[in-house]
């Protein structure tokens, strides 16, 4: 098989969000995060169609897909470097009220579908205390934000082509890169041989209700951890 990591495109976007939803249909932070009994998909895929729309303007969103096959077999999100002194350009001033409006517009035609909107601000803080303490470097890091292969693409080096795309760079430029997962197993002994290692757990707490996510780093050149 073979295959090629390329920026995400308008065409692509039905294919990721279908590959990001069954990647996430039992994942932990998805269920904590939204009331299963209200969940709706069809919402869910038009904030993953926002996302992803963002993302090819401003982000680095790549999709994995065989030579020839418009199939998408996997998806990356990255979030590129952004310095601590960094002021908001116009652009991103644009950007950030394009992004709420459409956000507010599905709101209004879905409902909430069943998001814990106290939850995810929950986790909003947890993340962003972790983010202060953990994130010491001041130019910023490549966040990747999400990275899915479909179950019948993986083991074939999809996911370390998707990966390489962004820490070859990162690595060029002497940058570090950061994650969240939801899964301490297998996840975090994956993302290691990428070089990234544990710095600290988010702790997601609703009242006794309760999630850990695990905030990883790669430091530049880093090398595979050991299992």
């Amino acid at each position: 098989m073979s295959v090629r990591v390329s920026p995400l495109t308008e065409a692509d976007i039905p294919g990721a969000v279908s590959a990001i939803q069954q990647a996430f249909a039992d994942d932990p932070y998805n269920n904590w995060v939204f009331d299963k009994s209200t969940f709706s998909l069809q919402r869910n895929a038009a904030s993953l169609g926002i996302r992803c729309r963002w993302g090819m303007r401003n982000g680095i969103f790549h999709v994995a897909k065989e030579e020839g096959n418009d199939e998408v077999l996997g998806v990356a999100c990255w979030l590129k470097p952004q310095r601590a002194d960094h002021s908001p350009s116009w652009h991103d001033w644009v950007e950030g009220w394009r992004l709420w409006f459409n956000q507010v517009g599905m709101n209004l035609y879905y409902g909430r579908g069943g998001l814990n909107v106290k939850r995810y601000y929950i986790w909003k803080e947890a993340q962003a205390k972790a983010q202060s303490s953990v994130w010491t470097d001041p130019r910023g890091y490549y966040f990747l934000n999400i990275m899915v292969v479909l179950p019948k693409a993986q083991n074939k080096g999809i996911g370390r082509l998707m990966m390489e795309a962004v820490t070859d760079q990162a690595d060029a430029e002497g940058m570090r890169c950061y994650l969240e997962s939801s899964r301490d197993v297998p996840n975090m002994q994956i993302y290691g041989r990428f070089g990234f290692k544990f710095a600290k757990e988010l702790d997601c707490d609703d009242d006794g209700t309760a999630i850990k996510l695990y905030a990883m780093v790669r430091e530049p050149s880093a090398k595979p951890q050991a299992n």
